[in-house]
């Protein structure tokens, strides 16, 4: 794939006007609350199975909790065997946690697939995604049991007539109750989480900053869920030519279709992000293009009424690949990112 979007120089200022409704800042706050009070206590509600997945260096709990509307969300919780009993015998301090959301169509499949962050010594919790599973990876274990009205295959336009309706709604308020989650369970210091993801998994962190406090570090990687416009205009690549699909038949939902995507944008949630944010984004990539990656980047942090705030940020850039963007390299990156900013 060639280079096909704009030049990096460009890029680099890119900062478009945004649709955002004026009621953004209400509308997630309000899910957040009604959800927060359906699931109860997450300490008292939260449910940990430890599994015995074979494993010597890591132990690993079953994770349940209480997503959007108190519906059951699955997780694999992943910490170092040392550290874990080290806390529980109190004998150290809390572990930090990375929290980490997953890419379009992929479930939490198996605990031995998630070790590198609890072998680094963080608590590690790999959240499912509601629906999805069955499109790569070894499967995921959380239904989506809110229906949807017409829509295209695919997750983009369920509920795409209304932002109340709207399937990413439900994914979005999952992975913010995921913080809330990781946040109640003993032996993690609720004061050092991060998020993190690839693709879709990018774009759910970059949505969880924007609307959770106190994160240590957000590091999304070739995120999708951003400037759905800009995207819908210059790729032809799933996901985002499901929209492209459901309009092509639904000519007269367009400004419907927007006005819901708008809710969902990252390049508006991202404004409201208050923690350091690690980015990625490969310069050919034709499934989350560039300039959809920098209007998240460039407003990071910029208030939702343009005022700044004082808040690192960083993306590595990778000119000669596409959607897999870093792949491997990411990690040591990352590592070393988060030591930095959740010391």
């Amino acid at each position: 794939m060639p280079l096909f979007d704009l030049p990096l120089a460009e890029l680099e200022t890119y900062a478009p006007a945004l649709d955002e409704p004026a009621d953004l800042d209400a509308f997630w706050a309000q899910t957040l609350a009604e959800s927060r009070a359906a699931g109860g206590e997450l300490a008292e509600t939260i449910r940990l199975e430890r599994v015995d997945a074979g494993l010597e260096t890591v132990v690993v709990d079953d994770v349940t909790f209480a997503g959007f509307g108190g519906q059951p969300v699955k997780g694999w919780l992943v910490r170092p065997t040392a550290a874990d009993r080290a806390v529980a015998a109190g004998e150290t301090a809390p572990l930090p946690a990375v929290v980490e959301y997953l890419g379009y169509g992929g479930g939490r499949g198996l605990p031995h697939e998630h070790l590198l962050w609890a072998s680094a010594g963080y608590a590690h919790l790999v959240v499912d995604t509601r629906g999805q599973g069955s499109g790569w990876g070894a499967g995921g274990d959380t239904p989506d049991p809110v229906g949807s009205g017409p829509a295209t295959p695919g997750f983009l336009t369920r509920g795409i007539l209304d932002p109340h309706e709207h399937y990413y709604r439900r994914v979005i308020t999952d992975a913010v109750r995921a913080v809330d989650a990781v946040r109640a369970v003993d032996g993690i210091d609720p004061a050092r989480v991060a998020v993190t993801g690839v693709s879709q998994g990018g774009g759910l962190t970059i949505a969880v900053a924007g609307l959770t406090e106190g994160l240590v570090a957000a590091m999304p990687d070739v995120p999708f869920l951003s400037h759905y416009r800009r995207a819908v205009e210059i790729t032809d690549r799933p996901p985002y030519s499901e929209i492209t699909r459901y309009l092509a038949v639904h000519r007269e939902h367009e400004d419907a279709v927007f006005r819901t995507l708008s809710y969902l944008d990252g390049a508006s949630l991202a404004r409201r992000a208050t923690a350091p944010g690690l980015f990625s984004v490969a310069l050919m990539d034709p499934v989350c293009p560039p300039s959809t990656v920098y209007a998240a980047y460039n407003g990071w942090a910029a208030g939702a009424g343009g005022q700044a705030r004082d808040v690192a940020r960083a993306i590595d850039v990778y000119r000669f690949n596409e959607h897999e963007g870093g792949q491997a390299y990411r990690f040591a990156r990352q590592l070393a990112w988060l030591r930095e900013h959740a010391r």
